[in-house]
């Protein structure tokens, strides 16, 4: 059920420049896959750690403090991933994190084999695993995605599953057709045939948009980009699982050889991990009575997933009498237009109109939306389809049915 009248406005009274660009003015967001809306609290947050010129590990109370924020972080963080066992690790950014699991993964697995990926994969995932295959000296099979659904299911990846695939990596959800996939079950067919396979997940999309079960993935690494997930930029975070953690990797030498980050971390970015931990378990309260906190997470997972679909069926079927996005002339929707794997994003273009000028139309309008090109990014899902370009029309659940019928408004004048 989407968020009721009383409910949206103080979820978006809860983020920063919900409906304003500090630098343009006046403008609807429909950009969130390219980076989610900033919660308050984290804006707060980081400029009061910012502040402070203390050292974790020193014998003091304000080094004392920061130890303590980092601790609670990590806990948070296994609340929010269900995650009990494994390690919470942060980095520069999720794409160095996917980069530093497949690196160790492929370097620390036994020798020969494969590795085992699809092409729905951003190349976050896709190019760490194909520089990495290459110097370990094995395979690297892409497993084809499927270009009508705009996804890829275990029933894709079985026929290319062998006994000797050391290494497999999943994209949870794709940032150009905005589909989800079942991370669990293609795990769980990886295992039936290669049970010792080292699981890698890029769950940079989809960390937003639902909730995240890694107790129930059977994986053994999984990677978030946090401004993506209300957060901020400046930081990546990772779950690790015991073994792919005890594999060697780089650490100080003479230091904690179980250690994977290196330097002093920012402890205002732990802190901000709390603060949308926060937010979450917030939300979750105002849907459920649940009393339990991984239990009202996970309420806020499916109250943010039903708003969405609400939010992106109007946008395909039309809402306050305007047409929907299929029913306009000339216009084509990614992966289809019923795709009930479709997480908050719809991927489109006109025939006859370049992408470039319907970004720029609707910019225009005061609606910020964002064009994928058929190149190292996006070309993966486009050149199939033999399309140089699409706009992505990415939602959050902060967004609302007015701001859709905008946009339908404007698309409506674009395409006759």
């Amino acid at each position: 059920m989407a968020f009721d009248a009383k409910l949206l406005p103080e979820i978006r009274s809860r983020f920063a420049h919900v409906e304003t660009c500090p630098f343009a003015g006046d403008r609807i967001f429909f950009e969130n896959a390219g980076g989610a809306l900033t919660l308050k609290s984290v804006v707060d947050t980081t400029a009061t750690f910012a502040a402070i010129p203390d050292n974790q590990g020193r014998d003091n109370p304000a080094s004392q403090e920061l130890m303590r924020v980092i601790d609670a972080a990590r806990a948070d963080a296994r609340v929010l991933l269900n995650a009990p066992s494994g390690q919470i690790v942060l980095g520069e950014s999720g794409t160095e994190m996917l980069f530093r699991m497949i690196r160790t993964a492929c370097m620390g697995a036994a020798l020969g084999g494969r590795v085992l990926g699809s092409t729905l994969e951003h190349p976050a995932s896709r190019s760490a695993a194909a520089h990495w295959a290459e110097l370990s000296g094995r395979d690297h099979i892409l497993v084809p995605h499927d270009n009508t659904t705009g996804t890829v299911t275990a029933d894709d990846y079985a026929p290319h599953i062998t006994a000797d695939t050391r290494i497999a990596t999943i994209l949870h959800t794709s940032p150009v057709t905005g589909m989800g996939v079942d991370v669990a079950a293609i795990a769980a067919t990886i295992r039936e045939n290669a049970p010792d396979c080292l699981i890698i997940v890029d769950g940079i999309q989809h960390a937003a948009h639902g909730q995240i079960d890694i107790a129930s993935y059977g994986v053994d690494g999984y990677a978030i980009s946090p401004y993506k997930m209300f957060s901020r930029h400046g930081y990546g975070m990772a779950w690790i699982s015991d073994r792919l953690a005890a594999l060697p990797h780089e650490n100080l030498h003479g230091g904690p050889t179980s250690a994977w980050e290196l330097g002093t971390r920012d402890t205002g970015a732990y802190a901000t991990l709390s603060d949308v931990v926060a937010y979450l378990d917030w939300l979750g309260a105002q849907v459920s009575d649940a009393p339990d906190r991984r239990d009202r997470i996970e309420a806020a997972g499916n109250a943010i997933h039903a708003h969405e679909k609400m939010l992106t069926d109007a946008m395909l079927y039309g809402t306050d009498n305007l047409r929907g996005l299929a029913d306009m002339e000339r216009l084509h929707v990614i992966g289809g237009i019923d795709n009930p794997a479709r997480e908050g994003l719809v991927a489109c273009w006109v025939e006859g109109l370049p992408s470039a000028d319907l970004v720029a139309t609707l910019r225009d309008n005061g609606i910020r939306v964002h064009i994928r090109k058929n190149d190292h990014y996006s070309g993966n899902v486009l050149a199939p389809l033999g399309q140089q370009d699409c706009i992505r029309v990415s939602l959050c659940h902060y967004n609302s049915k007015a701001e859709v019928a905008q946009f339908l408004s404007v698309m409506a004048s674009v395409t006759g």
